[in-house]
């Protein structure tokens, strides 16, 4: 089975990305590059190298818009007192709080818009 997981979407949005997730969001900093072969990087994710987020510029075009409502990141926390500690740094780092497009997402946690526009969702998981 697999033993790593890595999501790339393109961006032109990096630094602001970098504060919304590593900063705000507290993801851990993996790598950042500038320059390779044309593009700029990011890439955040767990340490132990389970899951990674990346984002990339390519420096010759200009990153698509976001398709829709339901393209989104979600990241469980362990029980409501992490969530509502996370909304919390969050908020306080200026991070815009959106009503989700499903529901589900709203009873089970808070969705965000990160800087290009993706909804990111920090929620309890199913049970929780």
């Amino acid at each position: 089975m697999f033993v790593r997981f890595r999501a790339a979407r393109p961006s032109d949005r990096l630094g602001e990305l970098r504060h919304f997730y590593v900063d705000a969001l507290g993801c851990d900093l993996l790598s950042e590059w500038q320059d390779h072969e044309g593009y700029d990087g990011l890439v955040v994710g767990d340490p132990a190298g389970r899951w990674q987020a990346e984002f990339v510029h390519d420096r010759k075009r200009p990153a698509p818009r976001v398709p829709g409502p339901e393209h989104l990141l979600v990241f469980y926390v362990a029980d409501r007192a992490a969530l509502n500690a996370r909304a919390h740094t969050m908020d306080a780092a200026g991070c815009h709080r959106v009503a989700p497009a499903n529901g589900y997402w709203a009873r089970q946690g808070v969705t965000y818009l990160d800087p290009d526009g993706y909804a990111v969702v920090i929620a309890v998981p199913p049970g929780g």
